[in-house]
């Protein structure tokens, strides 16, 4: 028997839908384990389709086309190392989340996903069918297991696994980031060690999908819960682990630790990633943005920045009577100091020819909240229309605590493609850009340095829709309000619960009253960074005819 054993990883980026680009990726990876003398290569869950794919796996002309790829892929890598690889799978009218283990030119092995999740992003329920428990599979006279990432999640599959031989289990894995996520799965798959006495190798892929991104952070677990290896988060790695064999099995040799970034980088690299991702894999090469001088438009320019790089984003100010000489001194200096390209376009006489139009249809009704709208509705307009014109993405810049309670307006500010903020409280973006005028990374694409100026960090909100405008005229101030938030939308909490935690109800009923009125504006919004598990997209889904209140 050998005494050793090579798994290439595969820790990489696929694109849903790119069959062809995928393959090529899974190809390179297993040349690279051919060639550092592996015995097997691994991809993550789903690689050939990319995940999450959603419904459009069940079309089926699509997974029919992500298995022809795979088997192709088994014949071109039929002499070298086996290659194991996520594929939906087809048996008559059954279709299955599988892990494709192929060898001397065919598929030798298929592992069929039993546990499928159907919780906050993931509705694997409704798509896929669940595989039975079953057995390892055999790469030379080693027995591996491969439990499908929530396979793992659960005892009984990895237990049948070491029960019918397996020797160390593989876990292939499409797991999104969230907040505390790595903690999470660590925790989790101890368990499993422990439970089995098996070595473990948790293998996650990385990169941006619509709201979600895959952090990475493939780890290697020997029995006790010893970590033995732990790659980097966020980056595409193709890395190397090797075991041994000894007299109580094998053994996960010591390798690379990297060390993870602190929490508030984590998230800035997820809002940064995802934006990356979306353009690139969606074929736009710049953005725009509405710029204010607010502290959301400033970090919302910062991340588009170090994203795609300070000369594919341009921030525009379309001021108003209404926007002070501090907005338009902060939106230019931060624009600069950013070396974004910067527009003025004044909305004034725009705005004289709606209110004249408009003026017949009104005569005799105050100004109020519809005259404010029209200035917002205006500038999404013009930003839309360079946006046509360019061929330039345009930003939204709405954060979650806007984005909770309707604080913004539909067709206006609201108007774009993507939100990267879009799961950060109005408290954390404060922190946020504090965070990054402190730090620069390698990854990071804009200036070092302090960015964005600390007058657009310290001064008030304010939308300046009207005269002396302040966010706080209508909303509770932003540290009470993210807190009720807290409890209201991440942990789905009650009225009650708002009260026990030291906030008066009446404030409490009316935030959750303009949570679920502003249901409507949300169903129509870009999608965004998800950062937590009360994301305001795929993680929770309420109707927007919704009568129910708490009860008084």
């Amino acid at each position: 028997m050998a005494d050793t054993f090579r798994i290439t990883l595969g820790q990489l980026n696929p694109t849903v839908g790119d069959i062809a680009g995928n393959a090529a990726k899974a190809r390179d990876a297993w040349e690279a384990g051919r060639d550092a003398g592996a015995d097997l290569v691994a991809l993550p869950e789903m690689f050939i389709a990319g995940y999450n794919a959603q419904d459009l796996v069940m079309k089926a002309v699509f997974h029919a086309t992500a298995m022809e790829a795979v088997e192709a892929l088994a014949v071109d890598c039929a002499d070298g190392p086996a290659l194991a690889i996520g594929c939906p799978w087809a048996e008559g009218a059954e279709l299955f989340n599988a892990y494709l283990i192929c060898k001397g030119g065919k598929i030798a092995s298929r592992v069929l996903k039993h546990h499928l999740p159907n919780e906050t992003v993931f509705d694997e329920v409704r798509i896929f069918d669940a595989g039975p428990l079953g057995g390892p599979y055999s790469v030379g006279n080693t027995r591996v297991g491969s439990p499908i990432c929530e396979d793992a999640w659960h005892p009984d599959v990895a237990e049948t696994l070491e029960e019918t031989g397996a020797e160390f289990l593989l876990v292939p894995n499409g797991s999104p980031y969230y907040r505390g996520k790595f903690d999470t799965r660590i925790n989790h798959m101890v368990a499993r060690v422990v439970e089995t006495g098996l070595p473990l190798i948790y293998l996650n892929m990385v990169g941006g999908q619509d709201d979600q991104v895959f952090d990475g952070g493939s780890f290697a677990l020997n029995p006790g819960g010893q970590l033995a290896v732990q790659l980097p988060i966020f980056d595409e790695v193709v890395a190397h682990v090797d075991l041994e064999r000894g007299p109580e099995g094998w053994r996960v040799v010591d390798g690379e630790k990297a060390q993870h970034p602190d929490p508030w980088e984590q998230d800035y690299r997820v809002m940064v990633t995802s934006l990356r991702d979306y353009c690139a894999k969606t074929g736009f090469k710049q953005v725009l943005l509405g710029m204010s001088g607010g502290v959301d438009s400033a970090l919302v320019a910062t991340i588009a920045a170090d994203a795609l790089g300070p000369e594919n984003v341009r921030c525009v100010m379309l001021p108003s009577e209404y926007t002070s000489p501090h907005s338009l001194e902060d939106a230019e200096t931060c624009a600069k100091a950013l070396g974004c390209r910067y527009d003025y376009v004044p909305i004034s006489e725009t705005r004289a020819a709606v209110t004249s139009t408009l003026a017949p249809l009104f005569e005799g009704l105050d100004a109020d909240l519809t005259e404010e709208n029209i200035q917002s509705r205006i500038r999404g307009l013009l930003l839309m229309a360079l946006s046509n014109k360019f061929g330039e993405m345009l930003l939204t810049t709405g954060n979650k605590s806007e984005v909770a309670v309707g604080y913004a307006t539909i067709y206006g500010d609201m108007a774009g493609g993507y939100n990267p903020i879009k799961d950060l409280y109005k408290t954390r973006v404060f922190e946020t850009c504090r965070w990054r005028n402190a730090n620069h990374r390698d990854w990071m694409m804009g200036n070092e340095g302090e960015v964005i100026p600390q007058r657009i960090i310290t001064k008030p909100p304010s939308a300046e829709l009207r005269e002396d405008q302040k966010d706080s005229d209508s909303l509770p101030d932003y540290p009470d309000l993210d807190a009720m938030l807290e409890i209201l939308v991440d942990r789905n909490g009650s009225i009650a619960d708002c009260v026990a935690a030291g906030f008066e109800g009446d404030v409490a009923r009316k935030i959750e009253r303009l949570i679920y009125l502003s249901e409507y504006k949300r169903f129509q919004s870009a999608p965004g960074a998800r950062l937590t598990k009360g994301a305001f997209w795929l993680d929770r889904r309420y109707p927007i005819v919704n009568a129910w209140r708490e009860p008084t």
